[in-house]
């Protein structure tokens, strides 16, 4: 697979995901102050490394321990492109996400349901959907409910849709360029 090509759809796709939340934002549905809360700098920091080097020491652990023919060929194709691919790619491809699924779907489920870990709950399951490559090989479902988890509460937690985007990015720009290098591979 080649990042490259991909980058202009992840661009298209958070351009619409933006307008969406701004519009959320411009109608009511959302307040400011629940998406891009700044008051706590200090919290939003800690959160964002605590969360950070625990996902990505949950991914290296996984490694281990998953043998090879359970990781989707997918994540293996991405440590072939360069390495302003791959920051570019994961850049984009976590805000995708996260402006969808944590920005727009976790917010209107809490509309719905009122309970925060439930909509962090329903909002992994759609997350987990939605990656339907992981379908063949399920041991990777378990690669991203985790994560799925804690970019919910993370973004709960500091009211800030950058923590979870940037965690995000983090885990995914770490775990490729750690197996690029050979600082870890795939069990045999």
């Amino acid at each position: 697979m080649n990042l490259k090509s991909m980058i202009p759809a992840y661009i298209g796709l958070n351009l619409f995901c933006s307008a969406i939340l701004f519009f959320m934002l411009l109608e009511g549905y959302l307040a400011y102050g629940a998406v891009l809360a700044f008051n706590e700098a200090s919290k939003i920091i800690l959160v964002i490394i605590l969360a950070s080097i625990s996902l990505t020491l949950f991914g290296v652990l996984l490694t281990y321990l998953t043998p090879e023919k359970y990781i989707d060929e997918m994540n293996k194709s991405y440590q072939d492109s360069s390495v302003l691919e791959i920051i570019s790619f994961m850049l984009l491809a976590a805000l995708f996400e996260e402006l969808l699924f944590r920005g727009i779907i976790q917010n209107v489920l809490f509309i719905i349901v009122d309970h925060r870990w439930l909509a962090i709950l329903l909002t992994s399951f759609l997350f987990l959907a939605f990656h339907v490559q992981y379908y063949k090989k399920p041991l990777m479902l378990l690669n991203i409910t985790v994560p799925s988890l804690v970019f919910g509460w993370c973004y709960f937690y500091t009211d800030n849709l950058l923590v979870p985007i940037i965690v995000h990015f983090i885990l995914n720009v770490s775990m490729t360029l750690l197996f690029k290098f050979n600082k870890i591979t795939l069990k045999a």
